[in-house]
């Protein structure tokens, strides 16, 4: 019988893998201090790679902040879009600095398969309130400039353009897009080609193409 555990932010987490209580001496272990003593007695049952196993959550998030990339992921949630799970869990994959969800506060946390735990997640009340904090959110106290993606009159192709170190990429809904406001207070607003259609395709499949894209440019290249 699989057990479910449920987290701080409401989602749950199966406990179908994973190892059992700590064999040994955890004081002698170079990462005892971040250890969660509950985990050492019982086993650790989560969805982590091997390096965080017994980790506290805290300690987990504290080392992935190291390692987080320049750009900040935004989704504007003015339909209460069910792609909002799935954006959060690919930025978590592709290490995003933040995730911002701009207008209703509640989303469908089931699509992050509990990767919102270890993810930054901030709530913006609307568009305009992201543009005032990207104004001085850059590493340097600059602006961050804002890269809305959607297939628009005008816009450039997010294949033919150098993409920001640091930025925010900002993402609609499938079908209706972003709303105006979030298009005329972007920088940029680009589209991804190949689909044809930003609209015509699944929000989430766009940010994926689009973080993939940035880590393409800044990190492999």
């Amino acid at each position: 019988m699989n057990e479910e555990k449920e987290n701080a932010t409401g989602t749950h987490e199966q406990s179908t893998w994973g190892v059992g209580p700590y064999s040994g001496d955890p004081t002698k272990d170079p990462n005892y201090s971040k250890f969660d003593p509950e985990l050492l007695a019982n086993g650790d049952t989560r969805n982590v790679i091997d390096v965080y196993r017994y980790w506290s959550m805290e300690a987990i998030v504290a080392d992935l902040d190291t390692k987080r990339h320049g750009y900040h992921v935004a989704i504007e949630n003015w339909q209460h879009d069910l792609n909002i799970g799935s954006i959060v869990r690919t930025a978590n994959a592709f290490m995003a600095k933040e995730v911002h969800i701009i207008g209703n506060r509640r989303w469908n946390r089931r699509g992050a398969m509990v990767t919102d735990r270890y993810q930054h997640v901030t709530h913006r009340p609307d568009v305009e309130s992201l543009i005032e904090w990207a104004k001085t959110a850059s590493s340097t106290g600059g602006k961050l400039p804002i890269i809305a993606i959607d297939n628009v009159p005008g816009c450039k192709q997010i294949e033919n353009v150098q993409l920001p170190k640091e930025c925010v990429f900002l993402f609609g809904q499938e079908g209706p897009g972003l709303s105006q406001a979030a298009l005329d207070g972007a920088d940029m607003v680009l589209e991804i080609v190949q689909f044809g259609s930003t609209r015509s395709i699944n929000a989430s499949a766009a940010a994926a193409i689009t973080m993939h894209s940035w880590v393409m440019q800044h990190v492999f290249s």
